[in-house]
Order: structure tokens, then sequence, then C-alpha cells
């Protein structure tokens, strides 16, 4: 059987029976690419950025499933929790955090002491968890606080989105680590309201594709990880304009769709993905799913 299609890992796989091989097509993949492998170095960069008063700031822009937050996802793996069984305490030198879907500065403080861990109670003064919130972050050795979700902060009123975003201010300066925000556009339009905050985020976007090489080698990348045993030159002009089309161009729409068409490939015993299977993949595009919402409301 010929393999060049695929990559090491992939093949491997391919000794596993369909069941388990189509569990390992739907697990989550991460595909590197330029503009992504940009943005990881800016974050590994603010990661050893020297504290000071103040820090530069990272704010990572893109429409939704256009993976941002798979990319935030990979930086937080690359640098986990450490239990620190030799020391007094486990160290955490990422802590990635949703914003709260209102901009709502104790539920803020309530979701970063769930994720450590803490003893506290939800009622308790908003200026007591603060505190506790602080003092934890420096005890475990915090180094960049990430808020995905950030556009969340338009939620709520002016006077509400003015005090979560001088809660973001606050820690910032109070702990002297780097803030990455990650959002819609809308957190960028989010952040304008602040012009100090403004001034310290940089902008970092993640455009949609567009058809060109960059594209085709995208797609070359995933075929090389998706375990089936004929290759299916998705970069080829025919299925790659298919497949630019029906992803419009978002590379999570186009990762759920290449999922769906390689586990009706195993299924169909086809093995590859071809244009027979893209008929048959149940398959809604991004742009037609949001007027069947549109007339549903």
């Amino acid at each position: 059987m010929n393999t060049e299609h695929l990559a090491e890992s992939a093949i491997k796989l391919l000794d596993l029976d369909d069941v388990a091989r189509i569990e390992r097509i739907r697990s989550p993949r991460w595909i590197g690419y330029p503009k992504a492998k940009e943005i990881l170095t800016k974050l590994d960069e603010l990661l050893t950025y020297p504290k000071s008063h103040r820090m530069p700031n990272l704010l990572i822009v893109g429409d939704t499933n256009n993976g941002k937050t798979m990319l935030i996802q990979r930086f937080c793996n690359q640098h986990p929790a450490d239990d620190n069984p030799n020391g007094d305490g486990v160290h955490v030198p990422v802590l990635y955090i949703q914003a709260p879907p209102v901009p709502d500065e104790g539920r803020f403080y309530n979701a970063i002491l769930e994720l450590l861990f803490a003893p506290y109670k939800p009622n308790d003064r908003v200026d007591k968890k603060q505190l506790q919130v602080i003092k934890l972050l420096r005890y475990v050795g915090l180094k960049m606080l990430v808020i995905d979700e950030i556009h969340h902060v338009l939620a709520g009123n002016l006077n509400k989105q003015r005090a979560f975003l001088n809660v973001l201010k606050f820690l910032g300066n109070e702990l002297q680590v780097p803030i990455v925000a990650v959002g819609t556009r809308d957190a960028f339009r989010a952040l304008q309201t602040d012009p100090q905050l403004a001034n310290r985020f940089e902008p970092a976007m993640l455009p949609r594709w567009e058809m060109g090489t960059d594209f085709l080698r995208l797609l070359v990348s995933f075929e090389r990880m998706l375990p089936l045993r004929k290759a299916s030159n998705l970069h080829s002009p025919e299925l790659a304009n298919r497949l630019f089309s029906m992803s419009e161009g978002y590379i999570g729409e186009l990762a759920q769709l290449l999922t769906k068409a390689a586990v009706l490939a195993v299924e169909s015993k086809e093995e590859r993905i071809n244009e027979n299977v893209l008929d048959k993949v149940s398959w809604v595009s991004p742009t037609d799913r949001k007027r069947q919402v549109d007339r549903a409301m």
C-alpha cells in the first residue's frame, strides 16, 4: 500500500480497526501554518518579557471558527502547569480563562478561583475575591493571563464594560504580567472604548483564508494527518476549489468538513476524500447556516 500521502503518525493509525480509526479522525489535531506560527512566536516572546509597570499585551482577533481558540490552546499545552512536587506549590505559567458571558467582575474572579481549585464563597464581596485572586496568582507564579471570548464585554451596558476593562488594566498593572485577549472583531471594538487599554494591546489578526498557495499547503497538511488508505489529493484544483467554497475560508469549518468527509470515506470503504464523498457528506455552509437561523427567528 502506498502511504506517501501520510505523515508517520497517520501511517501508524492505519493498523487500527475502523471504529478506532474514526475515533482518532474525530480527535482534535493541530495543523501549523505561517500566521499561527507567527502568533505563537509573539506569545513566547511575551511569556519571557521582563516585568515592568507597563506590560505589553496582545489581542488575537479573528472571525468565529477561524482557529483562535485552537491556537491559544496549543500555546497553553506547550506551557502546562507544573505540580512542583519538591516545592511549596503548583506553578501555573499560563492561565487560560473564558470571559464571563456578561462583563461581571465577581463572576470573572469566581472563574479564576474555580480554575485554581481555591476555596471561596460566591457571595463574598468583590474586593475580597479580588485580593484572593491577586495573592493566588502571585503564589502560582503566573506569567501570562489569557482571556478568551473577550468580546463578551460588549454584552453589558457602558458602565459595566468600563468596569470590566478596568479590571483587566488593574490585573495587568498589579501582577505585571502580559494579558492576551482573544475574540472576534467586536473584541477590538470593545478595547477601543478605553484609550489606555487600546494602546497596550497589539492586535494580531487571524484573517479568513484566501484561495492560493498557502491554502493548498494547508490542504496537504490536513491530508497528511488524516489516516486514509488512499491518496485524496485534496490540493488538486477541483477538490481545493470545492473545499474552499464549502468552508468559505474558515479553518475551523474546513477542519470539521474534512473530519466528516474522512469518517464517511472510512465507513463507505472509499478510503479517500473525493467528489463522490463530498456529495454525500452532511454539510451546510456557514452562510447557509446563518440564513437558516435568520429565517427561523
